[in-house]
């Protein structure tokens, strides 16, 4: 009887074993070992630095912002030297934007002079004003502002 009992124990766990090795070969069977660095990584050059900016950007206000973003500080940007690039994301959650852009160096981006970057910001909040119908103040105000170094 204990003889039958143990067989009956040992096909259990041979047939179990069994089942999960190859349902693991048909999970992963497939499966190509990628290294993901490789296919993630920018080469921004060695002095680059992006600024992180962070603005309150309603629900209801997203479009409005991105077309105030697209008037204003996209052209502008566009023509700067040591500009590398930007991104926009905005987070549903707390209702906020997060606009990466990046640049040469610091020194390049620390060169541009505030009124420069004030005027483009009277035309960005302008654009911002009327397509929200805001009369008086910024309706998408900074929250953050930061730099990132590339590792």
């Amino acid at each position: 009887m204990k003889s039958i009992r143990r067989k009956n124990f040992i096909k259990k766990i041979f047939s179990f074993l069994f089942i999960t090795v190859i349902s693991l070969f048909t999970i992963f069977g497939n499966v190509k070992n990628i290294q993901a660095e490789s296919l993630l990584k920018v080469n921004f050059p060695k002095e680059s630095i992006v600024e992180h900016l962070k603005l309150d950007v309603p629900k209801k206000f997203k479009n409005a912002w991105l077309k105030a973003e697209e008037g204003s500080w996209e052209p502008w940007l566009l023509k700067q030297d040591g500009f590398l690039g930007r991104q926009l994301f905005w987070d549903p959650k707390v209702e906020e934007a997060t606009l990466l852009i990046g640049w040469e160096s610091k020194a390049v981006w620390k060169s541009i002079s505030q009124t420069e970057i004030n005027l483009v910001q009277q035309d960005f909040e302008k654009i911002a004003r009327k397509e929200t119908g805001e009369t008086s103040r910024n309706p998408f105000p900074l929250i953050f502002e930061g730099e990132l170094n590339p590792e």
